[in-house]
């Protein structure tokens, strides 16, 4: 069984749970490596039966190398690069029934997939490619460019060679749908039916070839492995416990509560210290001038001259009540105040905010 309601893969010989084996998320999955990999894996593996399904990251990385790169894809690869600009050949060569075998083969195809047998349907097309590919390699065609006597039987080897891999990009069309649409694209046909591979493709312009799907690489299997673990839990016992005094709140004892109502009312709002000086004339107050974004300034009257220098303060991000009624005070008129925590005198501390945080965010 393959869970995807939560959007994970499960990893291993088993079945899983969240102690045994490795989770990976569907969104860590498409980070590192093509999706197709994945609907062909399972696709060679699900029968009309209902059936549990692992993911065997060896057995993965074989099958996909091995069978789309090394069998299916190498076929274009091989062939599609020498007729660039020779085009497919006016009529079907002999190919000593390659073509018309397989186009037999793909009813049978079809029936495997009306069947939900995948497997079945997987391991049909892969027997066609193991026919095709021999064709290729006796043929040569890397060798037959090197003569341009031979430049006719060239563009006949890759026009069998190509619509042999056209048929296995229409058989693969249900689990593979990209790999028909880049097939219709190098061969300037798109393919649209199934019964399109019963008839060689003929006469057409070759695009130039572009890669359809890369070998998967170890690398970027142990890449995904290691960016799907999760933090290790430390158990609270192995946690120091902190040992914070008392004394504060023993000091200034909770407030009476209030309604949510209530603490509505006041506006925190995240502010920045854009001007700060200092009240000769007062022990306590500094003057500080804070930035709500924009245009948006506020004047206020603080009292922690004894904790902190004006110069220090200036780009600082601070937390304001700001839409305290302006108080006129013996220095001038006060708009807001700023928020801080301490008995008072130096031991006066203001509230910041985290990175990212900007002048005008309220505070919830």
């Amino acid at each position: 069984m393959v869970h995807t309601a939560d959007g994970f893969l499960t990893i291993g010989g088993e079945k899983m749970s969240k102690s045994k084996g490795t989770f990976i998320r569907a969104e860590t999955y498409l980070k590192h490596l093509d999706p197709a990999y994945l609907r062909y894996y399972y696709a060679s593996k699900l029968g009309p039966r209902l059936d549990d399904l692992d993911l065997n990251l060896d057995e993965f990385v074989a099958k996909v190398n091995a069978d789309l790169v090394g069998k299916v894809v190498n076929l274009a690869s091989r062939s599609a690069r020498f007729v660039h600009e020779l085009g497919l050949s006016a009529t079907y060569p002999d190919d000593g029934g390659l073509f018309a075998h397989a186009a037999g083969v793909g009813d049978d195809i079809a029936a495997a997939y009306d069947e939900c047998d995948f497997n079945r349907a997987m391991r049909l097309v892969m027997e066609l490619a193991d026919r095709a590919n021999p064709y290729v390699e006796a043929a040569e065609p890397w060798n037959l460019r090197k003569d341009p006597a031979k430049t006719q039987t060239l563009q006949d080897v890759c026009t069998v060679a190509l619509n042999l891999f056209r048929q296995l990009a229409i058989y693969l069309a249900p689990v593979l749908p990209k790999l028909a649409e880049q097939t219709g694209q190098l061969l300037n046909t798109p393919i649209r039916r199934w019964d399109e591979s019963k008839t060689p493709l003929t006469g057409v312009p070759v695009a130039a070839f572009q890669h359809m799907l890369q070998r998967v690489e170890k690398k970027d299997v142990d890449e995904m492995i290691e960016d799907s673990k999760e933090p290790e839990i430390v158990a609270v016992a192995d946690v120091p416990q902190w040992r914070d005094s008392g004394e504060p709140l023993q000091n200034e004892p909770l407030a009476e509560p209030c309604t949510i109502d209530d603490f509505q009312k006041i506006d925190l709002r995240v502010a920045r210290v854009v001007a700060a000086e200092d009240v000769p004339e007062a022990k306590k107050l500094l003057k500080l001038t804070v930035s709500l974004g924009g245009d948006v300034r506020r004047t206020l009257f603080a009292g922690i001259k004894e904790a902190y220098k004006p110069e220090d303060l200036v780009g600082k991000l601070v937390v304001v009540v700001a839409n305290l009624a302006p108080r006129k005070m013996k220095f001038g008129v006060s708009e807001a105040m700023i928020t801080a925590a301490g008995p008072g005198g130096p031991e006066v501390f203001l509230l910041r905010v985290d990175e990212g945080a900007q002048p005008g965010h309220r505070v919830h």
